[in-house]
């Protein structure tokens, strides 16, 4: 089932988490989806079923992929909830339904519980979501749950009215001022920088979902969603035969480093990679044999002066870039390679300095390789997305790494050598090759350095 909302602030994010963790804690083994590009909601997904945290982006992977994507996500579980963005019919802008809620929910032929947040409101409600009910009629609205409600006559008001508007209510949440999750310029805190109280945090949201929903009538709703005809997609693509052990690709993570697609360890291991994780805010040296460098997104702002001291790691990342070896650096990567952050010294693998800006960087972009690197050929084109509000001068290498197109045309990022380094945040399983060359890249020069 697909849990949306009439606008973000709606509680999409503590209904699902809370509807995870309760039916997990109930026996079922769920499956756990964020419909967008967010990167900090799965997390907490994460946390409240056991299993990986998975992203369904129309716009970054195309439609086709998203059942496939689903399908592999799902694989072995009883229960799939996915979590919406935005309102239900807010997409990429100017792209009509792309990447919205309710594309996905057309795609995987799922049934959609609203979320409303019905603290101004009485019967008002019905007009609501009568509204979102007959908007698109191949979105499904299987019922909704009431959001801050403030006492049973508010309840009975809102109930009545939605009876007269046909909508089931499958839960009511009180308004309660119990649970706090802290954020910051990019949202909600990260789970593996509060890990502590996170869980609580979780289980609150299990017990509160618990009581409030009707757990019989939503988990029936999800066994009436339609059958899927596709094949679940595979990160294994056609393997050459190598001789040698399969060459380590270090990926960066820890609380400084927490913006990572599953798909992309995936595609690593499916290309001949052994991946190791390593954290660069505790470990002073890559992992033993690393050949090449994953560093994704995240928030190595908070952590500037821990990462900063960590010189001997620093060395190990100027050491490997300088081998040749690939380095794949995106958003904080870019920070990190920098040589330095709000005045901390960073790798300084790149010519660059980075620091925190005045306002946020978010949006879909659309892009083109302007050379070969070890990412993309020459020429080839994907679709990524900005999340960010931090700036890098230049903004650009001599050898950029992406152009981008559209209405803010422009170059970005950095490539060197083996090194690729970007703001833009990019889905792999659009473009799976671009793990097969990393991990071509890094076998080369770890075969090269044997001879």
């Amino acid at each position: 089932m697909v849990v949306a909302a009439p606008s973000s602030g709606s509680g999409k994010t503590t209904v699902a988490t809370g509807l995870m963790a309760a039916f997990t804690r109930a026996g079922l083994t769920v499956s756990p989806h964020k419909v967008g590009p967010d990167y900090i909601d799965p997390g907490y997904h994460a946390l409240a079923t056991g299993r990986p945290g998975r992203n369904l982006d129309a716009y970054l992977c195309g439609t086709e992929r998203i059942a496939p994507l689903f399908l592999h996500g799902a694989r072995g579980a009883d229960l799939a909830v996915v979590e919406g963005v935005m309102g239900m019919f807010d997409g990429a802008a100017g792209r009509g339904e792309l990447a919205s809620t309710a594309q996905v929910a057309k795609l995987l032929r799922a049934p959609v519980v609203l979320v409303v947040d019905a603290s101004s409101q009485s019967r008002s409600v019905a007009a609501l979501v009568h509204g979102f009910a007959a908007w698109d009629p191949q979105v499904r609205l299987g019922g909704v749950i009431l959001n801050k409600v403030a006492s049973d006559r508010h309840e009975e008001l809102l109930r009545d009215a939605l009876d007269e508007a046909g909508v089931p209510v499958l839960g009511v949440l009180r308004r309660e001022g119990r649970l706090h999750t802290p954020a910051r310029h990019l949202g909600l805190v990260p789970v593996a920088e509060r890990r502590t109280d996170a869980v609580e945090a979780v289980d609150t949201l299990a017990e509160r979902v618990r009581r409030g929903c009707d757990l019989d009538a939503l988990l029936a709703l999800a066994r009436g969603a339609g059958e899927l005809s596709c094949e679940p997609w595979s990160p294994r693509g056609p393997m050459d035969a190598h001789e040698g052990p399969a060459p380590v690709i270090a990926v960066a993570g820890g609380p400084a480093f927490t913006f990572a697609y599953a798909e992309h360890a995936e595609l690593l291991t499916g290309a001949g990679a052994e991946v190791v994780a390593f954290d660069p805010l505790r470990d002073e040296a890559l992992p033993r044999g690393t050949a090449g460098l994953v560093v994704g997104g995240g928030f190595p702002e908070v952590y500037a002066p821990e990462l900063s001291a960590n010189a001997p790691l620093r060395e190990a990342v100027v050491r490997l870039a300088a081998s040749g070896a690939p380095v794949a650096a995106e958003c904080a990567g870019l920070l990190y390679l920098a040589r330095e952050l709000d005045g901390a010294p960073m790798c300084g693998v790149l010519d660059a300095t980075a620091r925190m800006g005045e306002r946020l960087t978010l949006g879909y972009r659309e892009a083109v390789a302007l050379s070969d690197n070890v990412l993309a050929a020459a020429g080839t084109r994907l679709r990524g997305h900005e999340f960010h509000r931090t700036v890098t001068e230049p903004g650009a290498g001599p050898e950029p790494a992406w152009g981008l197109t559209g209405p803010r045309r422009r170059v970005e990022g950095f490539v060197r050598g083996g090194v690729h380094a970007s703001y833009l945040h990019v889905h792999w399983a659009a473009e799976p090759s671009i793990a097969a060359r990393l991990v071509g890249a890094a076998r080369a020069v770890r075969d090269g350095v044997a001879r």
